[in-house]
């Protein structure tokens, strides 16, 4: 079947892609500034013992073909290392972080899809409008403040002044907890997402509603409501899809500063911390599960177009 091949070729492209992005940066911790050594031992004093029994634990001693062939035998097995700082394996550090990250990205993928679909949408459909310039002019505005920022106002204003929701920390009192937590840094990683979306969506009504088959439906008496739900919005949904696909990427990869501001011991915060204190299996642990991540994201994007739009399905000579 076409699809099962386009998903298998994906997946043989998708190992390469993870031995690529876990070479680069093997690569770059290694020749980054700063020793390993001088960062484990700490204020301890570096006896040569002490500096051979660190070097020969994590092959420091080895080339550097050597040590990334060790990592390498080592992650094909699902063994990503030992965190350099607390001693606990990498899999287990991540995997205990991850999700908080996840459910991050996942309520901020929600504000995004709800708002900047719907008002993007609706802006398209007014073009000219009172809706569509305030809309327009709200989307420069939101693309335009980092979401640090945005972080640190909602505190002031809806943890400190108000004191609606919390500032500090995840919750650990279950879901609604939970969710009152993540409210906060989730609209500060959708603001400059639920911009990028507005405005996508908004082109992708405008591009549509310019087809031929539009006029053609205006002219055969089709109510509007009928003409967007019918073909406008059918039409839209392969670009929306595509670009709600790349957000939830960027929201991601993009969580680490927002959980900075609100103290939420996710994989963003993780990974700040790891690379300031050289920690070089957890900071390619976590680079390697950020990569998989956005390669299956990509991957399941791809597969939406496949259904959404049959087309999609036919390669430019017209084969499958």
């Amino acid at each position: 079947m076409p699809v099962l091949r386009f998903v298998a070729k994906r997946l043989a492209g998708t190992v390469v892609i993870l031995l690529a992005v876990g070479l680069l940066v093997f690569s770059l911790l290694t020749l980054s500034p700063g020793s390993v050594v001088d960062t484990l031992l700490g204020d301890q004093q570096p006896t040569p013992e002490a500096v051979r029994a660190i070097e020969a634990r994590y092959h420091l001693d080895d080339p550097f073909i050597v040590q990334y062939g060790h990592w390498l035998t080592d992650a094909l097995g699902g063994d990503l290392g030992v965190s350099m700082q607390s001693g606990e394996p990498v899999t287990r550090t991540i995997s205990a972080q991850l999700p908080l990250t996840l459910q991050l990205a996942g309520c901020a993928l929600i504000l995004v899809c709800v708002f900047g679909v719907t008002i993007g949408v609706a802006a398209g459909v007014r073009s000219g409008g009172k809706l569509d310039r305030t809309a327009s002019a709200g989307a420069i505005v939101g693309m335009s403040i980092p979401g640090f920022a945005v972080g640190i106002l909602l505190i002031h204003v809806f943890g400190v002044q108000l004191g609606w929701f919390p500032v500090y920390g995840a919750g650990d009192s279950g879901f609604a907890d939970r969710l009152s937590h993540l409210v906060l840094p989730a609209v500060a990683l959708a603001v400059n997402l639920v911009a990028l979306l507005m405005r996508q969506s908004r082109a992708a009504v405008l591009h549509v509603m310019e087809q031929d088959y539009i006029t053609f439906a205006r002219a055969r008496g089709l109510n509007r409501r009928r003409i967007m739900v019918r073909y406008a919005l059918r039409n839209t949904a392969l670009p929306v899809v595509t670009a709600a696909g790349l957000l939830l990427i960027v929201a991601i990869s993009g969580a680490a500063l927002v959980e900075s501001v609100f103290s939420l011991p996710g994989v963003g915060q993780l990974m700040v911390q790891s690379v300031n204190a050289k920690d070089m299996p957890v900071v390619q642990g976590v680079t390697i599960c950020v990569a998989a991540l956005v390669v299956v994201v990509n991957l399941l994007v791809d597969v939406l177009a496949l259904v959404i739009d049959p087309r999609t399905r036919l390669s430019p000579s017209g084969r499958t």
